[in-house]
């Protein structure tokens, strides 16, 4: 829904009249609405494909060390929601079971009497599962029963158990910290009143974008001297974060995991908007924004357009992340060659 060249203009034009300041106390007000309702360790809505959102649900309660968010940021990280994905050393499906662990600890998640690694609803019944079965096993030890839980998921019940806690390797610690990151941008927004206060890193990504007004659209640049500093959508808002010391994915679908998710009227200046092709399902999104304010995003649209001044009152609009330095760095990262899901703190199934 495109607004009329002279009405945008306009709007255009007042964002710039009244300066950085100005749009940031505008979007302030926007964002004064009231707030959404949800449950604590709901899930927000649109992080999850819809057709699983009701299987993690249920699943996520299975035991008190895991939630809904947990498990999602878990399958995030593991698959990237891909019921057929297939690492390099044999994991499996939207869980990525090593074939002996499915064995083992496969669970028939839709009743139908089989144990299907690839059916993602057997997957997610399974994850949760194999949780709280490692949750049991670390209960006695001392500290934080969900961390010792992820633990003993990443390096095994003995050395959590060993150690009287989270074991001081490098990596077991990053996947503890990672997934309960990456947890905070599956769950549901609480009530958070009128928030006033603009980060740091907000302020700055907007004056970054703003500085690149009227550069003309790039299809796969990301500002690079040899792309003539041009950008595409996801190239201007991976560099406006890096600008300010927060590194987002390449992609607009990864990087809609970088925080949690603030509803429509909780929107404040230098969220990011997502736009998608199926609003059930966040695998679909193909174009972001940056919020200033007043319901406009600084964006690089399309081939043929510039930087410029959009409405986010779109069709297409699926929701907002409020990018947050843990929620990016617990991004798991992209294939370039294959575009599959591959954690950096790769997890021990066997």
């Amino acid at each position: 829904m495109a607004l009329g060249k002279a009405r945008l203009a306009a709007a255009g034009a007042a964002v710039v009249a009244v300066g950085f300041v100005g749009v940031v106390t505008l979007g302030t007000y926007a964002a004064s609405g009231a707030p959404e309702r949800s449950g604590e360790l709901s899930l927000s809505s649109g992080t999850v494909p819809a057709q699983y959102r009701q299987q993690i649900q249920k699943w996520g309660s299975y035991c008190p060390e895991i939630s809904a968010p947990l498990l999602a940021a878990q399958l995030y990280q593991e698959s990237g929601f891909d019921p057929s994905a297939k690492s390099p050393v044999g994991a499996q499906g939207l869980a990525q079971f090593m074939p002996g662990t499915w064995d083992s600890s496969g669970v028939d998640g839709d009743g139908d009497g089989r144990r299907d690694v690839w059916n993602p609803l057997d997957a997610i019944a399974s994850a949760a599962a194999y949780d709280c079965a490692l949750a049991k096993d670390v209960a006695r030890v001392p500290g934080d029963r969900q961390a010792n839980m992820l633990a003993a998921y990443n390096a095994g019940p003995y050395a959590v158990i060993s150690h009287q806690g989270v074991p001081p390797y490098k990596e077991t610690q990053g996947y503890v910290k990672s997934i309960q990151a990456l947890a905070k941008s599956f769950t549901a927004p609480p009530n958070p009143g009128v928030q006033l206060a603009l980060s740091k890193e907000a302020a700055g990504a907007i004056y970054f974008a703003q500085s690149k007004l009227g550069i003309d659209y790039m299809w796969g640049g990301t500002g690079q001297t040899w792309e003539d500093g041009r950008f595409d959508c996801s190239g201007l808002t991976q560099a406006a974060f890096r600008a300010v010391g927060i590194e987002l994915p390449r992609v607009a679908n990864d990087q809609w995991y970088s925080g949690p998710h603030p509803s429509r009227d909780q929107l404040r200046p230098g969220d990011l908007v997502f736009f998608a092709n199926d609003l059930e399902d966040p695998r679909t999104i193909h174009h972001v924004g940056i919020y200033v304010g007043g319901g406009y995003m600084i964006d690089a649209p399309h081939t043929g357009a510039k930087v410029r001044y959009d409405t986010i009152n779109q069709r297409d609009y699926i929701g907002a992340t409020r990018v947050t330095p843990d929620g990016a760095a617990a991004l798991p990262t992209r294939n370039k060659n294959d575009g599959t899901i591959t954690a950096s703190q790769r997890p021990a199934k066997s």
